[in-house]
């Protein structure tokens, strides 16, 4: 076996925005740092973000004539998280807003304008002003060429179609990982002081979902399998407006510019849910909604409702929302200038993710964790749209920042190794490479009947029928018995493609082992929280409980099984209310 070792100070696993504002924070400071990635980072799905980001900028004032301020906009973070986000993290991200959107500007982020030239700013849900900033409807694939070409002119090394197979840890501490070469299928060796999760969510495990092929959660089953616990991974949650057909997300920005969703009686539906806030309520209240009138039969013939916009006239759709226009017209056939969006909710983003401390670190010396895969959690049980991009670009740079201080007293795994020439590597990292090298092989000649696309279908629907909007304890404990049964099912899968070069089916196995597994901590963290709360919706247990359950959900991998905890949420300024909208 030739051992293709590769040496760098910090190795980020994760080419989304995340990975690419700590990797230029890293770069700034003069730390040897690298980008591993499974697709070209412009590839990744920070690019298919739409909406915006939200600051406090005050912009655009509110409708009592009042100016926004970060202690509202971490209100409203910790009102529509249902109480269950640490309001230390949410103050810490609400306070970086603003700077943040103004940084991003200075390096080239093309943001939408007011007429007065100052950056646009829209409402969006479960806001108490108009504070997301946003470059017409597509702010994350604006902000993601902006940092990709910033980190190009740093000359940051990428790994592009690189697969992690796994992480190198010895007394608790994590010296790098191995990982799959996508063109050649040689395995790979990386050694390095720190190593950084930026690997998004896992929405592939349902069937329906905004989240590209690429989202199967890889970094939250590296993680684990290396000891770390993940958190409220049964908050999923579920966007309310995606393409009726193809579940393509059709922005909250829509929404935010005067939207409005219509049942197959013409009625505007949510005045009867959130007579406050009405088409703006938080995703959760506006989901579930969704999905109340579709059961009740109030959709239309397929399961699906109508998101308007032709009140808002063609000069202000094709300004503001040319991209979702042309989603529909490509995709649904449908012109919004002259017709409604059908539109229904689907799997969008995870709330869960790896533990990590304020800083981004993990329980692992050297392993740390940023953005979607990470719970931090400024989030809690119900994701406001506009915060998210903002927590990928805000904790990218606050944890390089954290591992540039670590990395200044932790020594390299082993004297520096030339890349040129074979050599002989780091005892732990050689090891895992043979583990994987040996995995690899067996995947390859196993000679099952299953077929892993079968395997992927019956886990995607289960997840979605058993651990949708709507949970109920019976149906989940059929889900968990299914997604344990699909386990035993891959071990005798069979890939009929035998070469090591662009094998995609191997990939994919890969990713579905890793997605099964994670499967189970959502099913299992899910029957246990005998609430509703957020995101997470329980029929039989239809109220929050604070007295039990205003506590974060912990699962660790022990003995090769999934054990359930809590840990205390980090309270602040705010105490639990009753959600009114």
């Amino acid at each position: 076996m030739v051992y293709v070792i590769h040496q760098h100070d910090v190795i980020i696993i994760g080419g989304g925005l995340t990975g690419l504002q700590a990797a230029i924070s890293l770069a700034d400071s003069g730390i040897n740092s690298a980008i591993i990635s499974k697709v070209h980072p412009l590839r990744s799905h920070s690019v298919a973000a739409q909406g915006g980001m939200n600051a406090s900028l005050g912009n655009v004032q509110g409708e009592d004539g009042t100016e926004d301020s970060w202690e509202s906009h971490a209100f409203d973070t910790v009102k529509g998280s249902d109480y269950l986000a640490d309001q230390d993290a949410v103050e810490l991200m609400c306070r970086e807003a603003p700077r943040t959107v103004i940084k991003l500007e200075h390096m080239g982020t093309v943001w939408s304008r007011l007429e007065n030239g100052k950056i646009a700013q829209r409402p969006f849900g479960g806001a108490g002003f108009p504070r997301t900033c946003y470059a017409a409807d597509r702010t994350g694939h604006n902000i993601l060429n902006t940092l990709y070409e910033q980190a190009v002119d740093c000359e940051i090394p990428f790994y592009e179609e690189f697969f992690v197979t796994s992480l190198i840890t010895k007394d608790q501490c994590c010296t790098g990982c191995t990982a799959l070469e996508i063109k050649t299928g040689q395995i790979h060796g990386f050694n390095a002081k720190a190593v950084l999760m930026a690997t998004g969510g896992f929405g592939r495990i349902f069937n329906k979902s905004t989240n590209a092929l690429i989202n199967t959660g890889d970094g939250q089953t590296l993680s684990l399998l290396a000891g770390v616990p993940l958190n409220d991974m049964e908050f999923v949650q579920f966007h309310p407006t995606t393409l009726y057909g193809t579940n393509i997300l059709i922005s909250e920005g829509a929404r935010g510019e005067g939207g409005i969703l219509l049942n197959n009686r013409n009625e505007r539906f949510m005045e009867f849910y959130a007579p406050n806030s009405v088409d703006l309520a938080p995703r959760d209240v506006v989901a579930r909604s969704i999905e109340q009138e579709i059961i009740e039969g109030r959709g239309f013939d397929g399961g699906y409702v109508h998101l308007d916009l032709r009140h808002l006239g063609a000069d202000r759709i094709m300004e503001r929302l040319p991209g979702i226009r042309q989603i529909a017209m490509d995709f649904a056939g449908v012109d919004p200038i002259n017709e409604p969006i059908p539109v229904q909710p689907g799997q969008h983003y995870s709330m869960g993710g790896i533990d990590v401390d304020i800083n981004g670190a993990t329980k692992i010396k050297g392993l740390y964790a940023a953005g979607e895969c990470a719970c931090i959690s400024v989030h809690g049980a119900n994701r406001l749209g506009g915060n998210s991009l903002l927590e990928t670009v805000v904790f990218g740079r606050l944890v390089a920042e954290k591992i540039i201080d670590d990395v200044q007293d932790m020594n390299p795994p082993h004297e520096p190794v030339s890349t040129h020439e074979p050599v002989t590597p780091y005892e732990p990292l050689k090891m895992a490479m043979h583990v994987v090298e040996n995995k690899i092989e067996d995947i390859l000649q196993c000679k099952g009947k299953e077929n892993i696309f079968n395997i992927k279908d019956m886990m995607t629907r289960t997840m979605s029928d058993k651990f949708g909007i709507f949970r109920e304890q019976e149906k989940m404990q059929k889900g968990l018995h299914d997604i344990k049964n699909i386990q035993e099912k891959i071990s005798n899968v069979s890939i009929q493609n035998k070469d090591r070069k662009f094998n995609q089916a191997l990939i994919q196995f890969l990713e579905i082992e890793g997605m099964l597994l994670l499967a189970e901590t959502i099913a299992r963290g899910a029957i246990a929280r005998q609430e509703s709360r957020g995101s997470h919706k329980r029929i039989d247990y239809p109220e929050r409980n604070d007295l039990k359950f205003l506590k974060h959900t912990q699962v660790e991998l022990r003995d090769h099984k999934i054990h359930v905890s809590y840990k205390n949420v980090n309270m602040g300024m705010f105490e639990p209310k009753e959600r009114v909208y």
